[in-house]
Formats: structure tokens, C-alpha cells, sequence
């Protein structure tokens, strides 16, 4: 069987319309108990949450469901889904489950789980639990004595915080620095403003006033205007911009210009080659991530290892290559020195410690290399709208081939949104954008003809 529910990161969509509902919630916490209970010993499940209302539609749903197949539940409350990976480790439970559609509006929410080595589940793993779910049976209810209990993890914002900190350089202080910290009223808007201000910064807050509706709403790193406006008005170093659940960041420079993921990559790779700390002369990176960054690994004598897009591929490509930094251009890095997800607070710190130990501007630390021009355009969708037709190919090739040797054409459907990505670079600003309205018209086209057909 398939994978059906499961997208590139976990479950999502609309909450209380399927599949987030209370019905799946409960049976994906059945299935997945049962898949996970191996052994005689007392079975744990960590659950996370960011600040969505249907986070509590959703959270007791999978409570009720892990504890009849006789898992032990701990509670951790709003905490970012990095931290809900460490945390499953560290308190060695058998699965950890965060609910959190990330940087989409409050509407939607999402379901991702955890292995007990804090990695995310393996396609083969999401199918079977797809499996028990459809088979609806009732072989992994635990006996009446056997069912699992549920309890509050009343330490679990110290404990992540406190690994956090110890990525920090030893003898390094933020003493001086004046931040914007932007948590996208989600999940770290109770840790991430404290975590920079333990380390000695001055710390504006923004979007740490969760109400269950604003969670990523005109904030954090999908909207990163109101940090750089921020940065600007309070004449702060820097800006760190998160999203919903704290899994990926947006930087802005002193001058209030944005710093993205790639540039972070950059940075970080090019800071740790120097002290010998990077691991297999590479990084990993999507299709996604610009032509400048794989140019400027080049001329440090690294590879960029491309992906598909989505963290999880990322880090798979990470675990069998040996590599210890990648992400996305979006803003996931991931650190696997410290981490086995993507950590924006984690990414922050690492440029933070360049930044402090180089005695310069951030400005001048993470911006390395110069991108080649890059536009992304998205558009709106039915579902499942095939690609692969034989017209549309011809037409995306002729495209392509008019970029050829001077940049890049791609285009995928979004693996967590009804939509079609569209992203085109080259070297010449007027190709680029006569190349990105040829096939934002083709894909257009084609978008209402499947609608068409469907409706």
C-alpha cells in the first residue's frame, strides 16, 4: 500500500476537514502505537504542539489514541518541532509526535512523527501506519491493565534550551548585541526571545503574543517585513525571523536586508571547513538552492549534493553520504552535529557564533556569495494535477533548453499545499522573467484544463 495521508512532511491540511481530523488524530495514534510497541518495556510517546487553536482538537485526539495502544504519553505543551526530536531521544521514548502545519496560516495543521533516534519517519514506516489505519482493526488495543498514561513534561523548554546553548562556543557571549526576535506567534515565542537574551543580547520581541488565529499571520519568516522594519526603527545587529514551529529561519542584516537559507548554508559550511569541522567535503541542499551557492562551494573545493525538496530528503542524503550540514534555501538547516532536524534556532546560534568570533558586521559575515537572480512563482491548484503529460513536457523543455548554460528551470507541485512551484533563474534578469511568464502561462493553462475535467 501507498502512502495517501502522509505528504513530504507528515499529515496536513485543513483542520477538522480530513484528514485533520479527531477520527485520523485517534487512529493515527493507534496505528502508530501499535507499530512502535516493541518489546516488554513501559512504552513513551513525546507529543509537541505550536500555538494553532486545533491544536487542542487534535492533541487529546492522539493522546486517547496512543494510550489505548497502551503508550505512556508525555506532554510537552507549545515547543518547536526540533525540540520535540531532541526531546524523544533524550528522554528515550519509542516515537515523538509534533502538531504543526509549520509556516501555513492557522487554518491548517499537520502531523509529523518521530523515530526514537529523532530522525522522521521512513516512507516504509508512514505507509504501514497508513496500513493499520485502513485495516481499522483492533489487534493493538492494549488490555484494560496494559492502557498507557499521560502526563506533563514540566522541564522540557529548559532541557531543549540548555542543548541549545551548549552549541554555543564556550567563552563566546552575545554581550552587546541588540536583536529582533520574531517567533511568528508560534511555537518558540516562550524560548527563542529568552534563549538570545540568556546568552547576553538585548532582545525585541515580536510575535510572541500566540492567540491560536496569528500563528505566522503577516510574521516570522515567511513575512519577514516587520523584522526588518524592526531591525531599522530599534537600530538593532540583526533580525531572526522563525516560522510557526521554529523549524527554519529567515535572518535580516543590520541594513534590514534579508540573509536566506542558502547564505546560512554558505556561511556555516564555509566556517566550519576552515576549522576543520565539516565533515565529506560537501553539504546537502534542494534543486531549490541557487546556482551562486553551489559556484561559491566550488571555489572552496566543496559539492553541493542536491535533493529533492523537503528537509526530510535533505537529511537522508545527509545520513548516507556522511555530511553534517544541509537544508533548504527556505531557511531548514540542518546541523546533525547537534540536531537530527531542521533547528532555526540552532542555525541562528552558529551564524551568531561566526558573526561574534569574526568581530564584523552581519552583513559582511553571512552574505559570502552573490546569488544569480532567482523568482519563484506559485499557483493555486486542484489536486493531483499530473505533470507528466506529454504536451506540458514538450513545452517545459523548450523552456528549459532556453536557459541552457545560463540557469535553471524548475517545476513541482508543492508537497504540503494545493499548488504548483514554479522556480526560474539565469544569469540575465530579462530571460529570467520572460522564461517565468511562458511557463507560469503553461502551468496556468494546464491547471484549468485538469480543473475542467474534473469539475
Amino acid at each position: 500500500m501507498g502512502r495517501s495521508l502522509f505528504g513530504t512532511d507528515g499529515i496536513r491540511g485543513v483542520a477538522n476537514r480530513h484528514p485533520m481530523t479527531a477520527d485520523v488524530a485517534l487512529a493515527l495514534g493507534k496505528a502508530a502505537g501499535a507499530l512502535f510497541r516493541r518489546g516488554e518495556h513501559r512504552h513513551r510517546v513525546v507529543i509537541g504542539k505550536d500555538t494553532r487553536l486545533s491544536g487542542y482538537l487534535l492533541e487529546p485526539a492522539l493522546t486517547a489514541g496512543f494510550i489505548s495502544a497502551g503508550m505512556d504519553v508525555m506532554l510537552t505543551g507549545p515547543m518547536p518541532t526540533p525540540a520535540v526530536a531532541f526531546l524523544t531521544r533524550s528522554l528515550r521514548a519509542d516515537i515523538g509526535v509534533m502538531i504543526s502545519a509549520s509556516h501555513n496560516p492557522y487554518q491548517d495543521n499537520g502531523i509529523k512523527l518521530f523515530g526514537p533516534d529523532g530522525h522522521k519517519l521512513s516512507d516504509e514506516l508512514e505507509a504501514e501506519i497508513e496500513r493499520l489505519i485502513a485495516a481499522n482493526g483492533s489487534g493493538g488495543l492494549a488490555n484494560p491493565e496494559g492502557l498507557g498514561r499521560a502526563q506533563r513534561i514540566d522541564d522540557a523548554r529548559g532541557r531543549y534550551v540548555e542543548s541549545l546553548k551548549s552549541s554555543f562556543p564556550k567563552g563566546l557571549t552575545l554581550d552587546g548585541l541588540k536583536m529582533v526576535v520574531d517567533a511568528a506567534h508560534g511555537a518558540a515565542y516562550h524560548i527563542a526571545p529568552d534563549l538570545f537574551w540568556e546568552l547576553g543580547a538585548e532582545v525585541i520581541r515580536l510575535g510572541t503574543t500566540p492567540n491560536g488565529l496569528n500563528i505566522n499571520r503577516d510574521c516570522g519568516s515567511t513575512h519577514p517585513q516587520a523584522v526588518q522594519a524592526a531591525v531599522l526603527q530599534h537600530g538593532a545587529s540583526l533580525g531572526v525571523a522563525l516560522d510557526g514551529d521554529a523549524d527554519r529561519l529567515v535572518l535580516v542584516d543590520e541594513q534590514g536586508q534579508v540573509i536566506d537559507g542558502d547564505q546560512v548554508l554558505a556561511t556555516i559550511a564555509a566556517h566550519w571547513r576552515a576549522e576543520g569541522r565539516l565533515r565529506g567535503g560537501a553539504i546537502a541542499a534542494t534543486l531549490m538552492s541557487n546556482l551562486g551557492l553551489e559556484q561559491f562551494l566550488a571555489g572552496h573545493g566543496l559539492e553541493l549534493r542536491r535533493t529533492a525538496v523537503g528537509d526530510r530528503y535533505v537529511v537522508e542524503r545527509m545520513r548516507a553520504d556522511g555530511l553534517n550540514v544541509g537544508g533548504e534555501q527556505s531557511g531548514h538547516i540542518v546541523l546533525t552535529d547537534y540536531a537530527t532536524t531542521g533547528d532555526g534556532l540552532l542555525a541562528a546560534l552558529q551564524v551568531l557564533a561566526v558573526m561574534v568570533q569574526a568581530g564584523r558586521p552581519i552583513s559582511e559575515v553571512a552574505r559570502p556569495f552573490t546569488p544569480l537572480p532567482q523568482r519563484l512563482e506559485n499557483i493555486r491548484t486542484v489536486r493531483n494535477v499530473d505533470l507528466t503529460t506529454p504536451e506540458l513536457a514538450r513545452a517545459l523543455d523548450r523552456e528549459r533548453r532556453r536557459l541552457e548554460g545560463r540557469g535553471r528551470l524548475l517545476v513541482r507541485p508543492s508537497g504540503t499545499e494545493p499548488m504548483i512551484r514554479i522556480m526560474v533563474e539565469a544569469d540575465d534578469e530579462a530571460l529570467l522573467l520572460d522564461v517565468l511568464g511562458s511557463t507560469s502561462a503553461l502551468i496556468t493553462r494546464h491547471v484549468g484544463a485538469a480543473a475542467a475535467e474534473t469539475g
